[in-house]
């Protein structure tokens, strides 16, 4: 009631001024203009109403996008030169010194071990790469903590060059680690080209 007398007021007032001659300003603040000035008071409110529930919306949406954490990773075996990584007496993680990208750091290089920090589900993807025709195989394990996932294996013979890939999604709580190994006695090769890769990233959490 009282923002309908203020803007009411506030016509009349503005009449006045656009009429300075009339003997009579009052005259156009008739009976129709209380009608008018409430229609046009519950318009405003309605939008004020829309724009209080969009201000609620776009809070709560950069609340989400904000506060999702930006997990990213991808690496290669190889940071510079050429060779084979391996034979080893026993089963090594594989350490992916080349990083292209890894946003969060949970990649660590020197150990090649990811680390989650958030609960989530992450996405994760290696390759492998062996360009020996006689042994040792290749055969990489991918381990979310100790538990083998998936895996990759190339047997030697009189083919060179093969390479292959596998991926998996995980659910991971914070602390879980993921890591590539290569089992005991195989070898991969890589070098410039990186043909063995490591990538994950947090599709999103839980």
């Amino acid at each position: 009631m009282m923002q309908s007398a203020v803007l009411l007021l506030l016509i009349c007032g503005a009449l006045s001024e656009t009429h300075p001659n009339e003997d009579k300003p009052a005259q156009f603040c008739d009976a129709s203009l209380p009608m008018t000035v409430g229609a046009l008071t519950e318009k405003v409110a309605n939008l004020i109403d829309k724009m209080t529930q969009m201000e609620k919306e776009l809070t709560e949406l950069k609340s989400i996008t904000q506060g999702t954490p930006k997990v990213a990773f991808s690496a290669a075996l190889y940071e510079t030169g050429s060779g084979d990584t391996g034979p080893f007496n026993t089963a090594t993680p594989l350490k992916y010194k080349k990083v292209f990208a890894n946003f969060g750091s949970n990649y660590n290089p020197a150990t090649g071990i990811f680390t989650a920090t958030v609960k989530g589900v992450y996405f994760f993807r290696f390759t492998m790469y062996n360009n020996v025709r006689s042994t040792p195989n290749s055969v990489l394990i991918l381990r979310k903590n100790e538990e083998q996932i998936v895996s990759l294996w190339d047997l030697s013979g009189t083919d060179a060059n093969d390479t292959g890939s596998n991926a998996a999604v995980l659910s991971l709580e914070a602390g879980d680690t993921v890591h590539v190994e290569l089992m005991a006695n195989r070898q991969v090769y890589d070098d410039q080209a990186h043909y063995n890769t490591f990538t994950g990233f947090l599709l999103f959490t839980i």
